[in-house]
């Protein structure tokens, strides 16, 4: 299935995070523009201890770190360079420190669009539905 950016996405060339600021449910933000930026993942030092949303954090779980996606949100994930993507459900906040990163993904998250041994990788996300 080929991953498709809002048109704000294209028109502007990146979407700003402040046009997720808003987004207080899901659905709102489903209706937000896409966001375009960095990944980064984090990992086994964290397995065990809570997340912002209260669940304990587990690196093998398809999750992820997210500024201000409303807790429970599936975003799709994928990777600018090689197309590459996952679904991931937002858990947790951050990443902090560099506004150009948008995104921590959880270790499995990470290993599935090859972000592990880079670290960094530039990526495009997309609210989504679900898993699936």
């Amino acid at each position: 299935k080929a991953f498709s950016a809002p048109a704000e996405t294209h028109a502007t060339g990146a979407a700003s995070e402040d046009n997720l600021a808003f987004a207080k449910t899901a659905n709102d933000a489903e209706r937000k523009a896409g966001q375009v930026g960095m990944a980064t993942w984090y990992g086994a030092a964290f397995a065990g201890k809570k997340t912002s949303s209260g669940e304990r954090f587990d690196p093998s779980a398809m999750t992820a770190a997210h500024r201000k996606l409303p807790f429970g949100t599936w975003v799709e994930v994928r990777r600018v360079d090689t197309g590459t993507s996952v679904r991931v459900r937002v858990t947790d906040r951050g990443p902090w420190g560099h506004a150009d990163r948008i995104i921590d993904l959880s270790r499995a998250a990470a290993e599935r669009i090859g972000l592990v041994k880079e670290g960094l990788v530039k990526v495009e996300l997309r609210v989504v539905s679900g898993p699936e």
